[in-house]
């Protein structure tokens, strides 16, 4: 599955996008009573990529269709799946079929009911080959998927089905014990056919060719601007629920800028970098978080020859002090990696270790300049090349800028070895990364859910995020057996994944680097903002303004 992918190719993204306000009965201030103004002005580090969930592949992105849309599943406080659109669910067929009533009532913003066809439609325009959906995989685990997604056989086939007018069955090929948590992520919400036929391939690519079910209605988007806001859906079914009237949100590359505007008290947060974090650490404003989220490195076989060789992937990996980078460049309390996939994707259902320690290669995230000069010598003269001049393509946020800066000086440490530094707009890099458009260049991965498969699965050799070039057969089989074999076996299938995280560091497929932190400003006011493993707020009804 992808996630495959790069839920996303995130570089350096804010994760921290606001999805909406709490109700009474469960939260407010020491009187119980909400500020006049419930308007919440936020920053985002990069523009806003798609509206459209079956285009969407970037963590903005999704939040922004968490706040404005919704499917059958929302994630409560505690990050587990509860009832939104759905109002039961029934499990059989040894969990592979789920039948669900849906509520009645809920309504587009165009005044159409919500209905089981609605997730019929969405699920089936996703995986069919014309839409060309990066993240169509995620879906393969539904019966005859991967079959309509390739073309061979009709959309009809695939295994979800309206029941009723308010009924939806759902056959799966085989039982996953976290498909209850996808259902909680847009790709897997109802989309209204209605709009879609009528804004065609503009669908999503602005706020006014889009509509919306979620507690929200993106307004004020015109597809590339910098700014945007959140505003309260009044047809959403549960509004009451709903304190915040409008979300405002502005996009600042830099934090120095965003950080002037929180003082000048023009916004409501900021992002935090290198002496900010310093100098604000005791603030009563100040929050830090480490999501699950992981930068790498990424080297294309595709367009740079040398780098289908081992030695020289292994070169540039050694020749990368992490501990430096995120000690002495970042500053922001973003932790070295260990590996692909970083902390807090799960631990051994036996012995309880967590996964990023157990599949611990020390040798590809070890910094050893001698040794890299070495390998990298060995390698060049088994290639033929004689030196290696490439382009490393970033965003243009502060992290990013610093962080390739630092990965320029290190590289060119080896002997022959010139990086040249290509910096365009984020969605500009998501573009080109998909394309695979790019010699090297840092991408982000987001976890949907906390498991190793949400990460491991974007370098299977078939994945739509899988641009480098790198393939591994025993790497493919591994996962093929830990998700297909031994689904109910839990022990088997965690061995079988740390064993294919461990194939994928001593190849040095890709270049693990750290796992972000996010530091911030968040005014006092605002209040009880849960997060899910992946940084992004959960649970619409738990934030709230209140002064």
């Amino acid at each position: 599955m992808k996630r495959k992918g790069t839920l996303f190719t995130i570089a350096a993204l804010s994760l921290l996008t606001l999805a909406g306000c709490g109700n009474a009965a469960s939260t407010g201030n020491a009187s119980g009573k909400y500020a006049a103004s419930q308007v919440l002005n936020w920053t985002e580090s990069s523009e806003l990529a798609s509206s459209d969930l079956a285009q969407a592949t970037d963590t903005l992105s999704f939040t922004v269709l968490q706040n404005t849309q919704e499917g059958l599943y929302r994630l409560n406080s505690k990050g587990t799946p509860a009832n939104a659109l759905a109002t039961s669910t029934k499990v059989t067929n040894g969990g592979k079929t789920y039948t669900f009533n849906l509520r009645k009532g809920v309504k587009w913003s165009n005044g159409d009911t919500v209905q089981a066809k609605d997730f019929v439609y969405s699920w089936q325009r996703t995986v069919a080959p014309k839409t060309a959906s990066q993240d169509a995989f995620y879906l393969f685990q539904v019966k005859n998927a991967e079959a309509v997604n390739k073309g061979k056989q009709p959309l009809s086939a695939l295994g979800i089905k309206a029941t009723g007018k308010y009924k939806l069955t759902v056959q799966l090929t085989k039982p996953v014990s976290y498909f209850k948590k996808l259902l909680a992520w847009p790709l897997f919400y109802p989309l209204n056919q209605k709009a879609v036929d009528k804004y065609g391939k503009k669908y999503g690519t602005s706020s006014d060719t889009t509509v919306y079910n979620g507690p929200f209605r993106l307004t004020k988007w015109n597809g590339t601007g910098k700014s945007w806001t959140l505003a309260k859906n009044p047809t959403y079914w549960d509004k009451q629920a709903v304190h915040l009237t409008k979300i405002n949100e502005v996009v600042t590359e830099s934090t120095t800028t965003s950080y002037n505007l929180f003082n000048a008290k023009k916004t409501d947060e900021t992002l935090l970098s290198g002496q900010q974090i310093k100098n604000n650490k005791n603030s009563k404003d100040f929050v830090k978080r480490l999501p699950t989220g992981s930068e790498r490195l990424d080297l294309n076989q595709n367009k740079v020859k040398a780098f289908k060789n081992t030695d020289v992937r292994k070169a540039f990996s050694l020749a990368i002090d992490r501990s430096q980078l995120v000690n002495d460049v970042l500053q922001d309390g973003s932790v070295a990696s260990k590996g692909f996939v970083p902390s807090g994707m799960g631990n051994n259902p036996k012995t309880g270790e967590a996964f990023n320690q157990e599949a611990y290669v020390k040798s590809a995230s070890s910094y050893d300049l001698k040794q890299a000069k070495t390998l990298l010598a060995k390698g060049l003269k088994q290639t033929g090349d004689k030196k290696l001049n490439v382009t490393l393509s970033v965003s243009d946020t502060d992290t990013n800028k610093q962080t390739a800066e630092f990965l320029q000086s290190s590289l060119e440490k080896l002997p022959n070895v010139k990086v040249s530094i290509k910096t365009v707009p984020y969605v500009q890099l998501i573009t080109q990364q998909n394309n695979g458009n790019y010699e090297l260049t840092l991408s982000g991965w987001q976890s949907v859910f906390a498991d190793p498969i949400n990460f491991l699965d974007v370098f299977e050799a078939n994945s739509s995020y899988n641009t480098t070039g790198w393939k591994s057969t025993e790497f493919d089989k591994l996962l093929d057996e830990a998700e297909n074999q031994d689904g109910n076996k839990p022990t088997e299938r965690w061995a079988k994944l740390v064993k294919a995280e461990k194939v994928l560091m001593n190849d040095q497929g890709t270049i693990p680097l750290y796992q972000s932190a996010k530091s911030q400003l968040l005014r006092n006011t605002v209040k009880n903002i849960n997060y899910n493993p992946a940084g992004v707020p959960y649970d619409f009804k738990t934030t709230y303004i209140a002064k």
